[in-house]
C-alpha cells in the first residue's frame, strides 16, 4: 500500500555520521526494531537517545535568533473560540425538536458539530500552553469556557497530561499518547485498528488515568461544576437533544472524521523501517514526528505543523508557518503526510502499521502533573527571557 508520508526521497531520514555506541556491551544507542510476523516488529520502536525536538530548537535558535519573537499570545484565538462556542450552542438550539435518528440531526452533528468541536479541543490545545492570555490564570479559566460545548469536562486535566506528553515524548509510563502494550495486542488487526479510529477519542480520554492519576485540584473542581452548570442549564431551557448534539459531535470528533487524522498522523510511523541492521553505520533515527501542511489546517489551529510545535510550543498557531518558512531548512527534509484522510486509511488497511509503530524510550522528560510556578513557567524553551509562555 503506498504509504501516506511524503519524502523527498524514496527513505528520507538523514543517516547519523557515526552511532553512538555503548562499549560495555556493544549497543547502539540509537532504536532498535525486532521483526514479528504481522507487520515486522514484536515490540515498539524503542530510541536510546533523547527526543529530538530539544536539539533542533537550539540548532534553529542558534541558526535564526529572530524565531524567539514569534512567541507569545494570539489575541485572536479567544475571538474565534467566542464565535464557535455561540456556533455550537445555536446548532444545539435549532436542533432541539430534531430527531436524533435522523439525517438533518446525524449530518448537521458529523459535518458541522463534530469539526467546531475538534476546533475546541485544538483550542484547548493552544490554550493549555499559556497562548490565549499572558496571564495563566485566565488561559485556565478561558479553557474551561472552550470546554463547555464538548460537554463534558476535561480541559483541566488534559493540561498536565499534555504538557508532559510534551517534556516526556515518548517516555513509557509519562507520555499517555502512546498507546499501550496491551492495546497494541489487542488490536493489531484490520478489525482491531478500525474499532481504535471509530473510538479513539475515548481511548484518549481514559488512557491516561490508567497509565497515572493526578491530583484532584481546585480547578478541576471548577472545570466539573462549570460543566455540570451548563449542561443542566443547557437541558432546562432547550432540551434534552441539545446535549445529545453536543456529545455526539464530540464523539465524532474523534472518530471517523477528516480532522480526527490528526490523532494518528503525529506520531506514528508509517514508513517501514530496515530492521535487524549488522552494523551501526547502517542504522538511521526513526522519526517521532510528523507534520502536515495541508487545508485542514485552517479548521485545527495549524495543529499539522506538528514538527513545528514541538520544537516551538510557546508560539502560537497563527506564527507556525513563520517558523517552518524561517528555518525551512530544517524541515524541508522531514518526512510529513499529505492527507490525514488517507492517514487513517493506511493505519487501518496497511498491516505494515499499526498500533506498534510509536517511538518510545525508558528514561527521560518530566511528570507535570503537580502544578505550581515551575509548573506555569517550565519549557518556555526559545522565548525571549521574560515571557513566562510555557512550551
Amino acid at each position: 500500500m503506498r504509504s501516506s508520508v511524503v519524502t523527498a526521497a524514496s527513505l528520507q531520514y538523514s543517516k547519523p555520521a557515526k552511532a553512538n555506541v555503548d562499549s560495555s556491551n556493544q549497543r547502539v544507542q540509537n532504536l532498535v526494531v525486532k521483526p514479528r510476523d504481522s507487520c515486522g516488529q514484536v515490540d515498539f520502536f524503542w530510541s536510546y537517545t533523547e527526543e529530538p525536538h530539544r536539539t533542533r530548537r537550539q540548532a534553529i535558535i542558534k541558526a535564526h535568533p529572530e524565531v524567539t519573537k514569534l512567541c507569545g499570545p494570539e489575541p485572536l484565538t479567544k475571538y474565534l473560540v467566542i464565535i464557535v462556542v455561540l456556533f455550537q450552542i445555536a446548532c444545539a438550539y435549532l436542533l432541539r425538536d430534531t430527531a436524533i435518528v435522523s439525517w438533518p440531526f446525524l449530518l448537521t452533528a458529523y459535518i458541522a458539530g463534530a469539526t467546531a468541536n475538534q476546533n475546541l479541543f485544538l483550542a484547548i490545545h493552544e490554550v493549555s500552553h499559556n497562548l490565549a492570555f499572558r496571564a495563566p490564570l485566565l488561559n485556565r479559566i478561558f479553557a474551561v469556557f472552550a470546554n463547555l460545548p464538548i460537554g463534558l469536562p476535561y480541559s483541566a486535566a488534559f493540561r498536565p497530561y499534555h504538557l508532559t506528553h510534551h517534556k516526556s515524548l515518548g517516555v513509557d509510563g509519562l507520555d499517555t499518547d502512546l498507546p499501550t502494550a496491551l492495546e497494541a495486542i489487542f488490536l493489531d488487526s484490520v478489525l482491531g485498528k478500525a474499532f481504535f479510529c471509530t473510538f479513539q477519542i475515548l481511548f484518549y480520554a481514559l488512557r491516561p488515568m490508567m497509565v497515572y492519576q493526578l491530583s484532584f485540584t481546585k480547578l478541576h473542581l471548577f472545570n466539573v461544576i462549570a460543566q455540570i452548570t451548563f449542561d443542566y442549564l443547557l437541558l432546562h431551557y432547550i432540551g434534552p437533544n441539545a446535549l445529545t448534539y453536543l456529545v455526539l459531535s464530540s464523539f465524532l470528533a474523534g472518530s471517523l472524521h477528516p480532522c480526527a487524522g490528526h490523532f494518528i498522523a503525529e506520531h506514528y510511523v508509517f514508513e517501514k523501517q530496515p530492521y535487524n541492521p549488522q552494523k551501526a553505520a547502517d542504522l538511521v533515527p526513526v522519526p517521532e514526528t510528523f507534520s502536515y501542511y495541508g487545508p485542514l489546517n485552517a479548521l485545527t489551529y495549524n495543529v499539522g505543523y506538528h514538527n513545528e510545535h514541538h520544537d516551538f510550543p510557546a508560539i502560537p498557531w497563527t506564527r507556525l508557518p513563520a517558523v517552518h518558512e524561517i528555518a525551512k531548512e530544517f524541515y524541508a527534509e522531514l518526512p510529513h503526510h499529505e492527507s490525514w484522510v488517507w492517514v487513517m486509511w493506511q493505519f487501518v488497511l496497511d498491516k505494515e502499521v499499526g498500533l506498534w509503530c510509536r517511538v518510545k524510550r525508558h528514561e527521560g522528560g518530566r511528570n507535570l502533573g503537580a502544578g505550581g510556578q515551575d509548573h506555569e513557567r517550565l519549557g518556555a524553551d526559545g522565548c525571549q527571557p521574560g515571557l513566562t509562555v510555557l512550551a
